[in-house]
């Protein structure tokens, strides 16, 4: 009774054989469905390995570009570098380097290269390398930043120099100006560099007297060179061609170099610039007193012949030679204080007097623009000034109105007339386009200002 009611409990469908397979069927399908819930769809399990990859990989990078960073570092470190300073020696520069004088001397006396150690000066660097033993493997020099002398210790400890010469690049830069008030303020407020400002009173020294001759509204236009290293500018070059409008009368100029080296400069056909006798002995200066024959001596307040002319400058402005020629005397007396008197050939002969300083001696020999000396106020004067006579076979003549009538420098040889044409072809055509466009903008300039608005009859 009791084994009839137990079956009676039971469903049919778990008592059948194929009832059963239904069940477990069933089952299987209901486990299937939920592990399917808790694994990720693939967009999902890509979003999710996606983020840990990306993740994984930067640490790496970072920990790479560390070591970049520290190798580099490190790299620096090994070079020491040492400006060297006013009253430095390279004695002292070793020891403040913790580098012993054995060092010092091996490396001095390791070849006719190293004396150059010896002769070191102020805002020239040294750069050492240093291992970590504290031990000098190399040095380097910097004279300038084109030029440079490596030492190296090879295995054997010995020291091998090596010239280090690099060649910067060469633009060529146009300036153009007005005068206003002076040569040199115009060619500042162009940008012209002062050296160059002074070198174009040199070019045109011998046909124009800078100190009397310029004067408002005279123009100049220079083509000049720029140098760069690596994209900085480093400094400046030489004058290429230059012109300047004294009065309306045009000098041109165009920089020709020989095959020896010589360098001069000459018109486009070949004339030289550069006369027997500068124009004037001094640059950028202004005349106090002309030549006279009846002047009042401002000492003396009496009627003197003044057989020359003043050029009042600051003490110490450099007085050059007029002209090539020898010192025939050179000293110092009550009225004319420190005096040069240079001898030109035969004919001519010019004087210097009231210099501070003398830097010539009798019998030396001097060329044209060399500094004799500089200005001053000794002997009979009453301020810094230089007094400049000009004779012409013993006879004064007046500076600044003989020097007009003597001959003129050598020219450009017939010899090396073809070669000069061709070197300055290109030159010429690149000056006469700049200086053409310059004008035309000057010419548009004063075109505006000076017509703004059309007129009203």
């Amino acid at each position: 009774m009791k084994r009839t009611d137990s079956k009676k409990k039971l469903h049919p469908l778990f008592t059948s054989f194929s009832g059963r397979r239904i069940v477990l069927v069933s089952i299987l399908m209901i486990v299937l469905a939920t592990a399917s819930i808790s694994i990720p769809s693939p967009n999902t399990e890509a979003k999710r390995m996606h983020l840990p990859l990306r993740d994984s990989i930067k640490p790496t990078v970072i920990e790479q570009r560390d070591k970049v960073e520290v190798v580099k570092h490190q790299s620096e470190l090994s070079w020491k570098t040492i400006t060297i300073k006013h009253g430095d020696s390279l004695s002292n520069i070793f020891k403040r380097t913790k580098l012993s004088r054995q060092e010092l001397y091996k490396l001095t006396n390791s070849s006719s290269e190293a004396k150059i150690l010896t002769r070191i000066f102020p805002g020239q660097t040294l750069h050492f390398k240093i291992g970590e033993n504290k031990e000098l493997k190399a040095l380097r020099y910097t004279k300038s930043p084109l030029e440079s002398t490596l030492f190296e210790k090879t295995e054997n400890g010995e020291y091998v120099a090596r010239q280090i010469v690099r060649t910067p690049e060469t633009r060529t830069k146009f300036r153009s100006a007005r005068i206003n008030k002076s040569l040199f303020l115009a060619g500042h407020q162009a940008g012209l560099p002062q050296r160059l400002i002074m070198e174009m009173a040199n070019i045109f020294g011998g046909v124009i007297d800078f100190v009397n001759d310029p004067r408002k509204g005279d123009q100049f236009y220079v083509l000049y060179e720029e140098k760069y290293l690596d994209g900085e500018k480093i400094g400046i070059g030489e004058i290429l061609a230059a012109q300047y409008i004294n009065q309306g009368e045009k000098y041109t100029a165009f920089r020709y170099e020989y095959e020896n080296g010589d360098v001069g400069y000459y018109t486009p056909e070949g004339i030289s610039m550069r006369k027997t006798f500068l124009r004037a002995p001094l640059d950028f200066t202004r005349i106090s007193s002309g030549f006279s024959l009846r002047r009042k001596h401002p000492i003396h307040k009496k009627i003197l012949a003044h057989r020359g002319v003043d050029y009042t400058a600051p003490r110490g402005t450099p007085i050059f030679a007029a002209g090539a020629g020898r010192v025939v005397s050179a000293g110092y007396s009550k009225a004319n204080g420190n005096y040069v008197f240079i001898e030109h050939g035969q004919q001519y002969m010019t004087k210097y007097l009231h210099l501070h300083k003398r830097h010539v001696k009798r019998g030396q020999k001097v060329k044209q623009r060399q500094i004799i000396g500089t200005v001053g106020s000794t002997g009979y004067s009453t301020g810094p000034h230089l007094h400049y006579e000009f004779l012409v076979n013993g006879v004064h003549r007046n500076p600044r109105t003989i020097l007009k009538k003597l001959p003129k420098a050598e020219s450009i040889a017939e010899n090396e007339k073809q070669r000069f044409i061709a070197h300055i072809h290109d030159l010429q055509l690149q000056f006469i386009n700049y200086t053409r466009a310059t004008q035309l903008a000057m010419l548009d300039a004063t075109t505006i200002i000076q017509s703004p608005y059309p007129k009203k009859n």
